[in-house]
């Protein structure tokens, strides 16, 4: 099932990177006088969302944003990691598919960067690259290694994501997994 999805998301990356081309190269400044993403309509409203606590909710940002499939949501803990990595204009770019339910009640949403995962009693943190691939060859947050829970860090040589079943590092090339003993 892991693999259909990288498969998917793999596909979906290069139909939407292709139209995003032409979405660019039809543009011009003239077009573009407000110096706004072309590729993205933004629309961002209040929202209540509930953190699976008893009693506790809280109002939190949620962004939509006009792509090739539509209006896409982007919300909770995962809006606010895409807005501190530059939301559209940022790594990320813009989302290629809505929010999804994960392995033991965590979330993700994939972009055209990355993807944004969210274990269910942890923090929102990006996987992408090299890693992210490596991390997907070891089943994702269904396999050993499960959820990220750090963001991609610089190290000498390359960079390296914690897991909450061990590491992945990328360094002059060459990737390595860490599981925990």
């Amino acid at each position: 099932m892991e693999m259909h999805h990288f498969a998917r998301r793999t596909a979906g990356y290069t139909a939407l990177l292709a139209a995003a081309g032409l979405i660019v190269a039809g543009c011009s400044k003239d077009d573009d006088k407000n110096d706004n993403n072309a590729a993205a309509s933004i629309t961002t409203t209040a929202a209540a969302m509930q953190h699976g606590e008893e009693h506790a909710s809280s109002a939190a940002e949620e962004t939509k944003i006009a792509t090739q499939r539509g209006d896409l949501t982007v919300s909770g803990a995962i809006f606010d990691k895409y807005v501190q990595s530059g939301g559209p204009a940022g790594a990320l770019g813009a989302p290629l598919e809505a929010q999804e339910s994960g392995p033991e009640d965590g979330h993700y949403q994939d972009f055209v960067g990355g993807t944004v995962y969210k274990a269910k009693d942890g923090e929102a943190h990006i996987v992408w690259g090299e890693i992210r691939k490596a991390w997907e060859d070891n089943g994702g947050a269904m396999g050993k290694l499960g959820y990220p829970t750090s963001d991609e860090k610089d190290i000498a040589g390359g960079k390296e994501s914690d897991f909450s079943g061990g590491t992945i590092t990328w360094v002059d090339g060459k990737t390595t997994v860490t599981p925990k003993q």
